[in-house]
């Protein structure tokens, strides 16, 4: 069977099923989803999202994120955006905790996820080759730093990094 970007697990009637991402967001069901932070000690790696995304554009996230397509791992999942954003392969991302939230991402879209969240560790050989059309810009933050930033400027930020840094710190940082 062929995979349909677009068509992501989502709970319909308490069961996972195949829907559209868009309709997904604009109607807030819950769904699955993808994150993942590259770390390089207390250094992540942040993405900050193109302007061409069809939300939250221009703001900062963790290395990546996204939905699993339908039938897809999620560790393979995460494997596969990393290259598809930011050109990163041979990394192996290990899962650390399963995480639901609901935010308001704009543009009368609201995200509902149950996220399974790796952390895979950078190599010092690390190469980054970002896609355009996903991904303006790349930088290293500590853990400090990013939490100052993110006090100072949350407006900055997409909601779930900021959820994540708030609530689920020890599933990136150990």
């Amino acid at each position: 069977m062929t995979q349909d970007p677009q068509m992501i697990p989502a709970w319909v009637d308490g069961a996972l099923a195949p829907l559209d991402k868009l309709e997904v967001h604009l109607r807030g069901i819950k769904h699955r989803a993808v994150s993942v932070f590259v770390m390089d000690g207390d250094q992540i790696l942040l993405q900050r999202r193109a302007l061409g995304k069809y939300h939250t554009p221009g703001l900062w996230a963790n290395t990546c994120c996204t939905h699993p397509l339908w039938g897809e791992a999620p560790r393979d999942c995460a494997q596969r955006r990393l290259q598809q954003e930011l050109g990163i392969t041979g990394l192996d991302p290990v899962w650390t905790q399963e995480v639901e939230y609901r935010a308001d991402v704009g543009g009368g879209m609201t995200e509902h996820e149950v996220v399974d969240l790796f952390v895979a560790k950078a190599p010092a050989d690390l190469a980054l080759a970002a896609n355009p059309s996903e991904v303006m810009e790349t930088a290293w933050m500590s853990r400090g730093a990013l939490e100052a930033d993110i006090a100072s400027r949350p407006e900055a930020y997409t909601p779930w990094l900021r959820i994540y840094m708030a609530e689920h710190p020890a599933a990136i940082f150990g």
